[in-house]
């Protein structure tokens, strides 16, 4: 893995202020997520490297501005990180590195800039949820807000064709991980009042939301039956997504191929844990994903050696 400096010159990024600003995003991104931040600077060629993590902290930044207090500050604060990410696109002065790096990766990666501006739009998706009633309405959530989001990375590894069939591939990836990220966050979201598996879903086990939140042992029960049925349309999503790793940009393959290994990796341990998902979420699975990223990084390496004659 080459160090961060090199990845920078690499990358063409010389300008000292800019390298200060992706500097910036590689702190941010490796403090929040980790396991992201290390497949990327493991998998990815230094070329591609900054301007991925531009984009994934631009993302988890946006989340996190638009996920925190009551429905009407969450929204006026939407409003204003929409007005300012806009302004700064267009080469309006701002003060956020955050921006200004993002603003220089859509310079280099102009298809990224319409993802931008989709997932901007998409986030009052995420700022009005509390719940789905349908299976539908979560389907609509993730064609608003989610695709969006992965798509401001996948963009990125994206190849040169066959876009409609690359973009189905991230959208089954998406969905698939977003319902797995809902049940293994089901604690933390029904303590905030929302709830991320669909009503219509919870019926057909005999489950309310409120059924979830008091955590009876009846509801505990059932929702010990409920957790392999959307473990299933996980695993269902995963297996459409399969495809992605030969879609993509040959740069971009073992970064995808861990990405998935890694969502199977949790689909065991949110099995594992089962009903006491309702007391809290699993942990990462460390040891599989270090030896997934050490087998990840070996063929990467290789790919990447040049021919000897």
């Amino acid at each position: 893995m080459a160090g961060w400096p090199v990845t920078l010159d690499r990358a063409g990024i010389m300008d000292p202020s800019l390298r200060r600003d992706y500097t910036e995003q590689r702190r941010l991104v490796a403090r929040f997520a980790r396991a992201e931040y290390t497949a990327v600077r493991l998998l990815l060629p230094p070329v591609l490297v900054p301007d991925v993590l531009a984009a994934t902290a631009f993302m988890h930044h946006t989340d996190d501005r638009i996920d925190q207090g009551p429905a009407a500050e969450r929204a006026a604060a939407r409003t204003a990180w929409d007005e300012q990410v806009r302004t700064a696109l267009v080469g309006g002065p701002t003060d956020e590195p955050l921006l200004r790096a993002l603003r220089h990766t859509v310079t280099r990666h102009p298809q990224l800039e319409p993802y931008v501006r989709e997932f901007l739009t998409g986030a009052a998706a995420d700022v009005d949820w509390s719940g789905f009633a349908t299976e539908r309405d979560f389907q609509d959530y993730i064609d608003a807000y989610s695709l969006p989001a992965f798509m401001l990375l996948t963009c990125l590894l994206a190849p040169d064709t066959g876009t409609d069939a690359y973009v189905a591939g991230c959208r089954s990836f998406i969905a698939a991980m977003q319902r797995l990220d809902f049940l293994d966050d089901i604690a933390e979201d029904l303590s905030h009042g929302r709830l991320g598996i669909p009503h219509d879903a919870l019926a057909r086990h005999g489950l309310t939301h409120r059924d979830l939140a008091e955590a009876g042992p009846a509801a505990r029960t059932a929702f010990a039956a409920l957790v392999p049925h959307q473990l299933a349309l996980v695993q269902a999503g995963l297996s459409a997504s399969y495809d992605l790793v030969e879609r993509v940009a040959a740069p971009g393959r073992p970064l995808v191929r861990a990405l998935l290994t890694l969502q199977e990796l949790r689909v065991r341990t949110v099995r594992r844990k089962g009903a006491a998902l309702l007391t809290g979420g699993t942990r990462p699975p460390v040891v599989g994903a270090l030896g997934l990223l050490a087998r990840e990084y070996r063929a990467a390496r290789s790919q990447r050696l040049p021919v000897r004659a």
